[in-house]
């Protein structure tokens, strides 16, 4: 089975997108939720993911696209929630990496951490994206993550009843037993909207 392909860009300022053709548009903008394990200060102003059904058509739409954004191509690994549903407020989070074996650390994150996260109460969406070799236009900025995840919830205050669950706490302990890593992780609450 094919795997989508996701072009994450993000921006620090309220660039206009000229959306191209995609499978899916989603925008993402930074909300108010209360974490309590972490704080990873202010999230970037806008960030937009756009889907495709292959790396070509990802690879034509960034091209026609605006040099202020940074831009990254992901592979999308989606999994099954229990009641799966429209996104409204998503935590995203990112992974610098490196780690001391990428390969390794990634399949040992998709084998032991999603089944954990599918079962945050109301999730109503679960990805893990993992970085694709692609052609980024040179106006661009181009960005790398070792990996990202996403969880979308029905409205912020979800997703903060998610994050201060039981599950969290068993998420945490789980993170503890990932491969050696080093390099920056970001988490991030952002109001989600369908645009496309």
């Amino acid at each position: 089975m094919r795997v989508p392909v996701c072009l994450y860009l993000s921006a620090n300022d309220a660039v206009p997108l000229e959306l191209p053709r995609c499978r899916r548009a989603l925008a993402h903008e930074p909300n108010r939720v209360r974490d309590p394990y972490l704080d990873d200060g202010a999230p970037p102003r806008r960030v937009v993911q756009l889907y495709f059904d292959s790396l070509a058509e990802l690879e034509a739409a960034a091209a026609s696209l605006d040099g202020r954004w940074r831009a990254e191509a992901m592979a999308v690994h989606a999994f099954a929630v229990p009641h799966p549903g429209a996104s409204r407020c998503t935590y995203l989070v990112a992974y610098e990496g490196p780690a001391e074996d990428e390969k390794t650390w990634q399949a040992h994150y998709l084998a032991h951490h999603p089944p954990i996260m599918a079962r945050l109460p109301g999730i109503r969406e679960l990805e893990v994206t993992l970085p694709l070799e692609w052609h980024c236009p040179p106006r661009l900025e181009r960005m790398r993550h070792m990996q990202r995840n996403k969880v979308a919830f029905d409205s912020a205050e979800a997703l903060e009843a998610a994050l201060a669950s039981p599950v969290r706490a068993e998420m945490r302990k789980d993170y503890a037993r990932l491969p050696r890593f080093s390099g920056r992780v970001t988490h991030y609450a952002m109001t989600t909207y369908d645009c496309g």
